[in-house]
């Protein structure tokens, strides 16, 4: 129990450090995500498990939905696809869906933040450890997109997930 409320506490100041905005500008996904982007990341567990990976994406903007392609490549070779599809619903807002998302996430921007949480199974195939996703991408003064997640299960904190994202 204790190493759950140190890591709680470590998630919050982690979090703490992302501004609430930034002199970038406004944040829209169709407006970073379409076209190439490419990513790095990581996936830090409470059990020490630890994996790295690099994502190549494509994102079509249709006017009303962005599609956007994830192609994963984990740091043990392993590959992974995944596709969003984010349909705007007003100036600040989407509904998106992910073939391993369970119902749907709603996204709220504002500035240059946009969060939005989801529920996914880790185990998919056996449909097994279902986890929930707390997702907040920061637009950076760079151009770049920093996303920090909380990943809990029953509520408890369980995971963090960094990802940086650059235009190609």
């Amino acid at each position: 129990m204790r190493v759950l409320a140190v890591f709680a506490v470590a998630m919050a100041m982690t979090m703490s450090f992302i501004p609430a905005t930034v002199a970038a500008g406004e944040f829209t996904l169709e407006s970073f995500f379409a076209g190439k982007t490419q990513a790095q990341g990581s996936f830090s567990a409470i059990n020490g498990v630890r994996r790295s990976f690099a994502v190549d994406l494509v994102g079509r903007w249709d006017g009303k939905t962005l599609k956007l392609r994830e192609d994963f490549v984990f740091d043990d070779g392993t590959r992974d696809r995944k596709t969003w599809r984010f349909v705007k619903t007003g100036p600040s807002s989407y509904r998106g869906t992910r073939e391993d998302v369970i119902g749907e996430t709603n996204v709220r921007l504002s500035g240059n933040v946009a969060r939005f949480t989801y529920v996914v199974y880790l185990d998919p195939a056996r449909k097994k450890n279902k986890v929930r996703f707390h997702d907040t991408m920061t637009l950076r003064p760079d151009g770049t997109v920093l996303n920090n997640a909380l990943v809990t299960k029953f509520g408890l904190p369980v995971a963090i997930t960094r990802v940086e994202f650059a235009r190609r």
